[in-house]
């Protein structure tokens, strides 16, 4: 469960400048002092506070600590200036949940068997470096910025709060995809103001550089052509809070902070229009920055090749605590002290393509000066002399490649492990969830062709189109967000999500009809289609077709019994028709399955009191009302339930509750109807008046028998 805990504080600013370091103008970001220490000496210490830090789509090229002239990050270049910063460090996946979780872990994918974004979750098995912070008395705290870290993905694990609300303040689970990093900022800055003295491992993630690039002002301003960069000025902004805070706190000197990307972004480049796909440097190469005043140099610059999964034995290490079991990560602390500068060999992969698009995986190695790539035509590049990765030599020089084949599968081999693969299916609203980020995928969305299967480098045609069809949705341009919908089906009608697209981008526009006849197209060629299923009984539940929305349902459950949307389907069907003991079994199942999904506690309830168990109803309500003590509609379910039941004093109670978190119309309505059972009838008609006078213009049966009833209860008051 996630834990959210928001307070407000005023931001301070300090004007000291950074002494004999580098000097940075108090407006454009927070001045850092540092101490002076001997070149190259590391001091570990234990009680370190740290503070993790990523940054979403961010290319390290695109920072003016890595040298690019344009870039606005005076907060993130002040800490490269103040502290290590890694000139060649690299990402395992392009794609956010993996990378994180090799973050946490310290190990590859291959080990921690996370591969893709949304079906997938970190293995309990696995100890993270939460956890060793938090065995070893550390408060921690995680606040993240978009879906594809939320908690459900496994990576809250040792987190005491995981705030994963995405700027939404209220006590349910909120689906929105995410937030900004001002937002993020205020949310950290807010737990640490209550924080105290105590020592502690936090984790902020940025995920303003991701598509769709929609910097605010004075931002968007600032970059009209390159809103990319404008992100990023955005965040290192928001940033520069977080810094001003600690030092305000003096704490500043006391935490080790660690920057790092989780993927680049391809931006055009070598054919991709963001990221996800291809494995070349645009998308892998990432900002990288450790940085602790007493304990760390000021100014170092590290060359050699480090990777993600070094982030866990360096913090370790650093904070002088144990290190963790099956780490394939390397402390970096000999390559800060000079005592080190070989290069580390890097593992690269990507399963997007083979999960989403049914092209080819893409597995790779970096060893010394060399990239390998595993692919249908495979590519070796001189990345010290080639470093756009322009000329292929992997024809020219077989052996060469030959000895980066064979490293990559020695890597393999010594680095899969052997646990269980975390797999999971989407429901609907992660589904769109994801789609709102510009991600697609899923279990069984694929039917993969007989023989080889596609390189993914030869299908960048394609793939345009489909994120010229995202990039036009965003922007407002329906017709040509259609056209490539639709193209994209003809070019590869045994994708399933190609139909799924079509199809919620038809539901969008409120062409639910077209959207089921889209998917009844994609059924018929592919009749094993697992997410196309629920999708298209969601859409005949719409179009009040209850019987076809159950059929596919039931469908859906035949493959997966404990299919979570399925299992909601099925159920509001039966609601619908009044076979409350049927729905009863399925809102049962789906509970078990999401047992913190408050909307399904509240409709199993409902379908209990329905079906003559009022007290088991009442019961399951009032856990609810525990764990979510600000939703009214808790409340207002209760005080219908315990009316049903005659306990009209806790009828009462709890409808007042609602009135206190909720004075809209339908809470007075209710509260009203229970004063007046109970012989309140001056206080029932004061909320039937309110109900009247907050009701929108429009007479209905319910203001009609209303305004009878205030008439008849003004009568007998008289």
């Amino acid at each position: 469960m996630s834990i959210r805990k928001k307070r407000n504080g005023r931001l301070g600013r300090s004007k000291r400048r950074i002494a004999s370091v580098l000097l940075i103008p108090a407006a454009a970001g927070i001045s850092l002092v540092l101490s002076a220490g001997a070149a190259d000496k590391v001091k570990k210490e234990s009680g370190l506070n740290v503070l993790l830090v990523t940054l979403d789509t961010t290319r390290a090229d695109r920072l003016g600590c890595y040298g690019f002239a344009k870039a606005r990050t005076p907060n993130l270049d002040s800490l490269a200036a103040g502290g290590v910063r890694f000139a060649n460090a690299y990402c395992p996946a392009p794609m956010t949940l993996p990378s994180h979780c090799s973050i946490l872990t310290g190990t590859y994918p291959i080990y921690h068997k996370v591969h893709n974004n949304g079906t997938y979750y970190l293995n309990p098995e696995i100890l993270t470096l939460t956890e060793r912070f938090k065995e070893n008395g550390y408060r921690t705290a995680a606040f993240v910025s978009s879906f594809n870290v939320d908690s459900r993905f496994g990576t809250d694990k040792g987190f005491e709060v995981y705030d994963d609300t995405y700027g939404r303040d209220e006590m349910i689970k909120t689906f929105r995809s995410e937030r900004s990093a001002a937002d993020t900022s205020a949310a950290f800055i807010g737990w640490l103001d209550g924080l105290g003295g105590a020592k502690f491992f936090s984790w902020i993630h940025y995920y303003d550089p991701h598509m769709p690039y929609r910097p605010p002002s004075p931002f968007r301003e600032q970059f009209p052509g390159d809103p990319y960069d404008g992100e990023i000025a955005s965040m290192d902004h928001a940033f520069g809070a977080v810094l001003a805070k600690l030092k305000d706190k003096n704490l500043l000197d006391k935490t080790l902070i660690v920057v790092a990307g989780d993927h680049g972004e391809a931006l055009g480049e070598k054919g991709e229009v963001d990221h996800g796909v291809l494995i070349y440097d645009v998308s892998m190469r990432i900002p990288f920055i450790f940085f602790a005043p007493r304990n760390l140099p000021a100014g170092k610059v590290v060359d050699a090749r480090v990777r993600l999964i070094d982030i866990m034995p360096t913090i370790l290490d650093l904070a002088r605590l144990p290190s963790v079991k099956n780490v394939q990560g390397a402390s970096l602390l000999p390559f800060i002290e000079g005592k080190r500068t070989d290069d580390l060999t890097c593992y690269l992969e990507s399963y997007y393509p083979l999960e989403t698009y049914g092209w080819s995986e893409l597995v790779g190695v970096i060893d010394k000066d060399w990239k390998y790539i595993r692919a249908p035509r495979p590519e070796l590049y001189n990345i010290k002399t080639d470093k756009d990765e322009n000329r292929n030599l992997y024809e020219s020089d077989p052996q060469t490649a030959a000895a980066l084949r064979k490293k990559l599968d020695d890597l393999l081999r010594e680095n899969t492990s052997n646990l269980v693969l975390s797999r999971r299916k989407m429901s609907l609203v992660e589904e769109e969830r994801l789609r709102s980020l510009g991600y697609v995928g899923g279990d069984g969305a694929v039917k993969l062709p007989k023989g080889p299967l596609p390189d993914p480098k030869d299908k960048m045609g394609e793939f345009r189109i489909l994120m010229g069809a995202v990039q036009s949705e965003w922007n407002g341009d329906m017709a040509a967000a259609e056209k490539n919908y639709r193209e994209m089906i003809r070019l590869a009608p045994d994708v399933a999500w190609r139909y799924l697209d079509l199809a919620i981008f038809l539901s969008k526009n409120n062409r639910v009809s077209e959207a089921a006849a889209v998917l009844e197209q994609g059924l018929t060629r592919l009749p094993d289609a697992f997410p196309l299923y629920s999708r298209l009984a969601h859409f005949y539940m719409r179009l009040g077709k209850l019987q076809e929305a159950l059929d596919m349902s039931r469908a859906a459950l035949r493959m997966d019994p404990r299919y979570f949307d399925a299992l909601v389907i099925a159920a509001a069907v039966e609601d619908v028709r009044g076979n409350w003991a049927e729905s009863v079994k399925y809102y049962k199942t789906a509970l078990d399955v999401e047992p913190e999904n408050l909307m399904v506690g509240m409709k199993y309830a409902y379908a209990l009191a329905a079906a003559g168990s009022g007290e088991e109803a009442a019961a399951i309500d009032e856990a609810l009302k525990r764990d979510n003590p600000k939703d009214f509609r808790i409340y207002l379910d209760l005080g219908v339930i315990y009316t049903s039941l005659g306990k009209l004093d806790l009828a009462e109670e709890n409808l007042a509750r609602a009135v206190e978190i909720s004075p809209s119309p339908e809470t007075h309505f209710n509260y009203a109807v229970i004063l007046e059972r109970v012989g309140k009838l001056a206080e029932a008609a004061k909320h039937l008046r309110l109900y009247l006078q907050q009701t929108p213009e429009g007479e209905t049966q319910r203001k009609a028998e209303a305004r009878k009833a205030l008439a008849d209860w003004e009568k007998r008051l008289r």
